[in-house]
């Protein structure tokens, strides 16, 4: 077994079997035999097999018994009835055994493996379905039964007979620690290879045992060394750092294996970026990234705005503008997420000057703000001293049919009133209520205000504007 064949191990079997009636291209001798085992009482299966007078070959028994794990009765009627016509084959056998396992019938089970044995039929293929099965049915105990008989039935357990019982015990929850008292018993006679330790490692992962991981992850590398073949360990247990909150520990492994030539692909980064994001740990991501440019990878538009996206939350400004200079250089092109993510941190900290520069830049590279951002740096930009900025990125918004706009038509509204410009405040708003935007009641009790303190002639043009204001609602 390859060491990049080791987590298809960790995968977990389907709950429900197929069955016939799933399975569209079935031959049309091996669909009757299956209807005839779902539907037929099980007293009548055989002479109703009987009564086809379908020959069952090898790849028809094959195909049946596929599709019969629900109901294990009828199928172990049909290998008998089968069976008599011409001798079963070692694979209709393993299926026979797996079927028997898979529904927690194991006296059977076991009567058909001495059956297998007298035939010269078991593989190991046959022992680790038995595995597989006894540790879904939580019996831990009789699958390592299980591998101590194995050499009695005339197969040699080998170090992929081992792993196959790791694998199996691993891919059941919280029960690595049984996967690891059977290795710890069984290293000394049959040395364990990277396999062993990248399944121990992903059921570490799997149940967050930090502890545990490291242990396992020092003893493999004491073992069998470094190599860049066993990354999925190397994985697997960086994983387990990362989600433990141990980030100085995974910045710390990451040099060792940079050293050794061993740096994980862009998949563990991607991971682990999005792990420090929901951490909001930027530091560690910094480092992180850091590690993978240098390491020589390249990383994609996604990566770049995880990470552009846990710098802007932690304000870190002039880190962001450092990535978004390099993304073009590595082939990854700022998208809307990208630009909005860092004008939205702009304005946040009240970068009056630089917000209306990188507007400018969206808008020059086709990304413009969102509705949300467009409304918050016009209120950002009259509160901070550049107003005409903030009437331009209206405009903008205008003249570009921006939707929706009603936020952003109040903010300028407000920010008018603040600075006491009632010749501009009466233009707009008699625009704006002729293109039919909503301006809100508490916009008008502060226009309202504005005019009202300046006199009777301005009373009376608030008034109008209010008459034009409500009759525009009826």
């Amino acid at each position: 077994m390859a060491a990049e064949n080791s987590s298809h191990l960790l995968q977990v079997p389907p709950p429900r079997f197929p069955t016939h009636h799933t399975t569209g291209d079935l031959p049309p001798q091996a669909r009757i035999l299956c209807e005839i085992l779902s539907t037929a009482p099980v007293h009548e299966v055989e002479a109703s097999l009987a009564s086809t007078q379908i020959r069952p070959e090898p790849e028809i028994v094959q195909q049946v018994l596929k599709l019969s794990y629900n109901t294990p009765s009828a199928a172990a009627k049909f290998f008998r009835w089968s069976g008599m016509a011409q001798k079963h084959t070692g694979y209709s056998w393993n299926l026979m055994v797996d079927l028997l396992g898979k529904n927690k019938l194991f006296e059977p089970m076991w009567d058909a493996i001495r059956s297998m044995k007298q035939e010269g039929l078991l593989s190991l293929t046959t022992f680790v379905s038995v595995f597989e099965n006894y540790c879904i049915a939580g019996r831990f105990d009789e699958a390592v039964m299980t591998f101590d008989v194995m050499e009695r039935y005339g197969i040699q357990p080998d170090i992929i007979a081992v792993n196959s019982l790791l694998s199996a015990m691993c891919r059941e929850d919280n029960h690595t620690a049984k996967a690891l008292e059977f290795f710890e018993r069984i290293k000394a006679n049959i040395p364990p290879d990277a396999d062993s330790f990248a399944i121990l490692l992903e059921g570490w992962e799997k149940e967050g045992n930090v502890a545990n991981a490291k242990h396992t992850f020092g003893e493999m590398v004491i073992r069998v060394g470094w190599s860049p073949q066993y990354m999925f360990a190397y994985d697997a247990f960086l994983n387990t750092l990362v989600r433990g909150a141990q980030g100085d520990e995974a910045i710390k492994f990451l040099q060792v294996m940079k050293g050794k030539n061993c740096l994980p692909g862009l998949r563990f980064f991607s991971n682990a970026l999005d792990i420090f994001a929901k951490q909001n740990d930027s530091a560690h991501a910094i480092m992180l990234w850091d590690i993978m440019v240098g390491g020589g990878l390249v990383p994609n538009l996604t990566m770049y705005n995880v990470m552009i996206g846990l710098l802007t939350s932690a304000n870190d400004i002039d880190n962001a503008f450092r990535l978004l200079d390099d993304m073009v250089f590595h082939g990854a092109f700022p998208d809307s997420l990208t630009y909005n993510m860092i004008f939205e941190c702009l304005i946040k900290n009240k970068k009056v000057r630089e917000v209306g520069k990188f507007f400018i830049e969206m808008v020059k590279n086709e990304w413009p703000p969102t509705p949300a951002n467009f409304t918050a740096a016009i209120k950002m930009l009259f509160d901070g001293d550049d107003p005409e900025m903030a009437i331009e990125i209206w405009k903008y918004m205008a003249k570009n049919n921006i939707s929706p706009r009603d936020d952003g038509a109040n903010a300028v509204l407000l920010g008018f009133c603040n600075l006491g410009r009632l010749t501009d405040l009466r233009r707009y708003i008699e625009k704006m209520i002729d293109e039919r935007i909503i301006i809100y009641e508490s916009t008008m009790t502060k226009v309202k205000n504005a005019f009202y303190k300046e006199g009777r002639s301005a009373r009376d043009i608030y008034d109008h504007i209010s008459r034009k204001w409500k009759s525009s609602y009826l």
